[in-house]
């Protein structure tokens, strides 16, 4: 059974990643781009949170509706991109836990190693939802979800914002029970990695260190 793949068809997702895209789009732009399509994500990705009915007071009368039943939620940016993602989502959801992880692959070996990790200390108990923007060769994802699955998360979301079907095709087949939510799923990767047409180097974009 592999993790199912939704690629958001919102009009005003793909308006926003048409700008993104764009070489001339600048890094003030760039940045409020990434954190505007982040908080449309985050409206779909917990469309399946579960619901719970409480008693309230309106100014009218007494009524039951509905609030989240107590999902504990927490978003992992891969460092340094990811960063760009997590402002979107705390907009969405402002008391989620953010956990951090930054990865690099031995030249030698090709193995990941993390440099930094930082979790909430319940991570056994919250449905955590990883987020970057590139899924290029997927290989920092399906590391950076291993070492949460080896830290005891076991309800694991990736969240990116344009990927290429390589990526998506790694990390189904290392993290079958991951489900991927992207806003864009591109063509292929050239013979450098990167996506195409994609929008280039997403940290350097967002921090203006070309």
């Amino acid at each position: 059974m592999m993790g199912k793949v939704h690629v958001y068809d919102h009009p005003l997702i793909q308006h926003k990643m048409t700008i993104m895209r764009k070489v001339e789009t600048g890094t003030k732009q760039f940045r409020e781009l990434v954190d505007e399509v982040s908080s449309l994500m985050a409206y779909e990705i917990t469309r399946d949170l579960p619901l719970t009915d409480v008693e309230i007071e309106t100014p009218v009368s007494v009524s039951t509706q509905k609030m989240i039943a107590g999902k504990k939620l927490g978003i992992v940016p891969i460092l340094r991109a990811g960063l760009g993602m997590v402002d979107g989502f705390l907009k969405m959801m402002p008391n989620v836990k953010v956990g951090h992880i930054g990865l690099y692959r031995d030249p030698e070996t090709l193995e990941p190693h993390e440099y930094y990790l930082k979790l909430p200390t319940d991570v056994t108990e919250r449905d955590f939802i990883v987020v970057d923007p590139m899924l290029a060769t997927g290989g920092s994802a399906a590391d950076a979800i291993a070492a949460l699955k080896k830290h005891g998360a076991k309800s694991i979301k990736l969240a990116c914002l344009c990927a290429a079907p390589e990526g998506v095709e790694r990390v189904q087949a290392e993290h079958p029970d991951v489900e991927i939510y992207l806003a864009a799923l591109d063509e292929k990767l050239n013979d450098h990695g990167y996506i195409v047409p994609g929008l280039g180097d997403a940290g350097d974009r967002l921090f203006g260190t070309k």
